[in-house]
């Protein structure tokens, strides 16, 4: 990759906010040109959307390629636009499960003691039972791998040339958050109260602008599209901390668990700049020091 680097500015800031609007939208209504009488986990349902999203997936580097800059294009090789590379591809795999792991240190080891030593995933009835769940497929595989390639991969060097690299990480993980509102005609189908559904949808909207944020700085800073979908691929399994396994706890036990909850949290927001440090990755891309 040539040395010049994407230093912001080089774009409309509406223009390349639009264009990512541009991109989740047309995410979430890839979701509904199917009609059915089923939920989102029916088979044939989820089968459906596979191909909507798998879709959306092919065209959505059409949007970088018309909205970016000239100068970016010239200037970079489009797939490593993409976060599509080899060199660094190793570390950009291991090191972010090695951050997440940090960051769930302690429901990693409440997994451990409920089940005597040794975590699930580690066991191969885990995965004899759910290789064969589309519904663990749709989650695991095809959700973070067509999520991260659209919200992280395609609209991230959009809104690096005309944002600081920070600014941006702070400002694509809305249009992730905001996608997720669509579940909320799911659960009004479902025929649950409408004051529960929205604070179900908040909620969702928080979490999952948090992880978009942890997300979209490990897409930035290491410039890999691997580094995001691994870490994606374990928040899933792993799922939102349950906090409610610590309140119901006693003595020695609940603070042992909190301390394990809290040292994990504050040492992953430690490491995660030391261990995303854009020179390990040979990562040229975007300029970290403005």
């Amino acid at each position: 990759m040539m040395n010049h680097k994407i230093t912001g500015e080089e774009v409309s800031p509406l223009t390349s906010v639009f264009a990512c609007l541009s991109l989740g939208i047309s995410c979430v209504l890839s979701l509904y040109i199917w009609s059915s009488e089923h939920n989102r986990d029916h088979p044939s349902i989820v089968k459906r959307r596979f191909l909507s999203v798998f879709f959306i997936m092919l065209i959505s580097p059409t949007i970088i390629y018309i909205f970016s800059a000239k100068e970016v294009l010239e200037n970079h090789n489009f797939a490593e636009l993409l976060g599509l590379k080899a060199d660094g591809c190793l570390l950009a795999a291991l090191v972010p499960i090695g951050l997440t792991g940090v960051l769930f240190l302690g429901p990693l080891c409440v997994q451990i003691l409920n089940y005597q030593g040794t975590p699930n995933f580690l066991s191969g009835k885990y995965w004899k039972e759910h290789l064969r769940n589309i519904l663990w497929w749709r989650n695991h595989v095809v959700a973070p791998l067509t999520e991260e390639f659209t919200f992280r991969a395609c609209m991230l060097p959009l809104m690096m040339q005309s944002f600081k690299p920070i600014s941006a990480t702070m400002i694509t993980p809305l249009f992730f958050g905001v996608a997720h509102f669509h579940h909320i005609i799911e659960r009004l189908r479902e025929g649950k109260e409408l004051k529960n559904v929205l604070l179900v949808s908040c909620f969702q909207f928080a979490y999952t602008t948090i992880f978009g944020f942890y997300s979209s700085y490990l897409f930035g800073r290491t410039g890999h599209f691997l580094a995001p979908f691994v870490a994606h691929v374990f928040c899933n399994y792993m799922g939102f901390p349950d906090i409610l396994e610590i309140i119901k706890q006693n003595g020695m036990k609940k603070i042992l668990y909190i301390c394990l909850y809290l040292i994990g949290l504050f040492s992953w927001i430690y490491l995660m700049p030391m261990l995303t440090n854009p020179n390990w990755y040979n990562n040229n891309l975007y300029n970290w020091d403005r």
